[in-house]
């Protein structure tokens, strides 16, 4: 079977023509970004191997299963990440939430003391390693509940050559007694019967619901994370498109200062964020 035939027969069959792409260029073992490479070679004959992988991983994906999971890594802000189905597949929205940790990082970083920064629920790593990668010199934490998600944060780590301490744990539980200039966190968020959970059934649901409102975690995280802040710290979190007013009625009451929220590539104010008072 030829280039062109092999992704004619998988689009007809539902497969969108991007996704078709990637996926014959994983195939061929060929890097995923080089597309036009298929234009040129559009009468490459696919060996019988080829072949009968491509059509596996078109059925996959025609089913629904995430693409990064398919083959095996997400781009995220410049970033190659591996990851599978233990971990959330990272959003490009989730990297409003980097770009403020910076802006945080920027705005502290006349001191000559390094910032010390904590990622909660890190999954992948992805939070974590592109503050990492962008701001080196930032001291990095973060933490998952589970040891699956840790260790495919750590084989990114490794594989970046980040240094990032993971500690495995319940949110903040792992980093008792220590105090941060910046929290983040990208908790799950989703209602527990959102009708838009079928689409998401091949990604951990334990990273993606959070009770009848989707708020448990954020309430918890707003109301623990003051112990951990040192004066003038930062607490950072990503939530759901129209969670904004709550999550910033909780940092208030909980009497976080500076609170404001951020939008995300859609204008969607996706994230939410305050700093702990200098003064109480």
């Amino acid at each position: 079977m030829m280039v062109s035939v092999a992704l004619r027969q998988a689009m007809a069959a539902g497969l969108d023509r991007l996704d078709a792409q990637m996926l014959l260029l994983f195939s061929l073992g060929r890097d995923t970004h080089a597309r036009a490479w298929l234009a040129a070679h559009d009468d490459h004959a696919l060996t019988s191997e080829q072949q009968r992988q491509f059509e596996q991983l078109s059925q996959r994906r025609i089913q629904g299963e995430p693409l990064a999971y398919l083959t095996g890594t997400k781009e995220f802000f410049g970033l190659s990440l591996k990851v599978d189905g233990r971990v959330l597949v990272p959003r490009p929205d989730t990297e409003t939430l980097v770009r403020w940790g910076m802006d945080v990082v920027d705005t502290a970083a006349e001191g000559s003391t390094p910032l010390r920064a904590l990622d909660l629920g890190t999954g992948s790593g992805a939070i974590a390693l592109a503050l990492k990668s962008s701001r080196p010199h930032t001291l990095v934490w973060a933490t998952d509940a589970s040891p699956d998600a840790l260790t495919v944060a750590q084989a990114n780590a490794e594989a970046l050559q980040l240094a990032v301490s993971l500690r495995l744990g319940h949110w903040l539980v792992p980093v008792a007694g220590e105090r941060f200039d910046l929290i983040l966190s990208n908790p799950p968020y989703i209602e527990t019967n959102d009708p838009h959970l079928a689409r998401l059934q091949h990604e951990p649901h334990s990273a993606l619901i959070s009770g009848i409102d989707g708020l448990d975690d954020l309430r918890h995280l707003v109301a623990e994370a003051s112990r951990f802040l040192v004066p003038g710290g930062w607490l950072l979190l990503e939530h759901g498109h129209d969670q904004a007013p709550r999550v910033r009625e909780l940092l208030e009451r909980s009497g976080f200062e500076a609170i404001s929220s951020r939008t995300d590539l859609a204008g969607i104010e996706r994230c939410s964020g305050g700093r702990w008072p200098v003064r109480r």
